[in-house]
């Protein structure tokens, strides 16, 4: 397992806030549906599917890389990554975002020129994921870069770092964007995105 991953429990995390504190920008009637629905489904699913086998010991990070690219491992990867997806993304949101400082701004500024840049790659990209997946920041080689994924696919699979993402299944923004995807992306980038938890994954590079 990568160094920069932790042990993550086979088990549904508490939200780091109240399902109230994204609001306006992410309403708790979409956080109910998507943690208490979606999220929460991932979970019931690999107990199903881990129970009484040689999985069951394993972390969730453990559980991904043993299923990622197997055809007969296939609704593990699914619910063991989504799970792991779902876990990072609410991490990677907090209600008082702070600017990116320090190396972590300098990275910015060398990858991408700006970080208004940045914000610009990761709203292009992740609005512009056909279907259902995610938009990453991500640490490749020791370059900062702009990925999307589909479906439940993961970047630390391929071997990039996952810095942070954006939830670009129609279930984390339809409630009250509808079919405006871009607009969704955009409000959380300029409103919500949590820079913070963004550099201590860095750290870990």
């Amino acid at each position: 397992m990568p160094a920069f991953l932790q042990r993550s429990p086979l088990a549904l995390p508490a939200l780091p806030y109240p399902e109230s504190a994204l609001e306006p920008i992410i309403s708790a009637k979409t956080i109910g549906f998507h943690y208490g629905k979606h999220h929460k489904a991932y979970f019931d699913n690999i107990a199903k599917l881990v129970v009484n086998t040689p999985f069951a010991d394993m972390s969730l990070e453990e559980l991904v890389l043993a299923s990622a690219g197997r055809a007969d491992r296939e609704a593990l990867f699914n619910n063991a990554a989504q799970a792991w997806n779902h876990n990072f993304y609410w991490s990677s949101m907090t209600p008082a975002p702070q600017a990116p400082q320090g190396q972590f701004k300098a990275m910015i500024e060398r990858d991408f020129g700006s970080f208004d840049n940045l914000k610009k790659a990761l709203v292009t990209t992740s609005a512009s994921q056909f279907g259902s997946g995610w938009g990453w920041l991500v640490v490749d080689r020791a370059t900062l870069k702009v990925v999307k994924t589909s479906n439940a696919d993961v970047p630390f699979v391929h071997g990039m770092q996952p810095l942070l993402t954006v939830d670009v299944w129609e279930h984390a923004y339809y409630l009250q964007y509808q079919n405006r995807r871009p607009d969704y992306v955009a409000a959380v980038l300029d409103k919500l995105i949590n820079w913070e938890f963004a550099a201590s994954n860095l750290a870990r590079a």
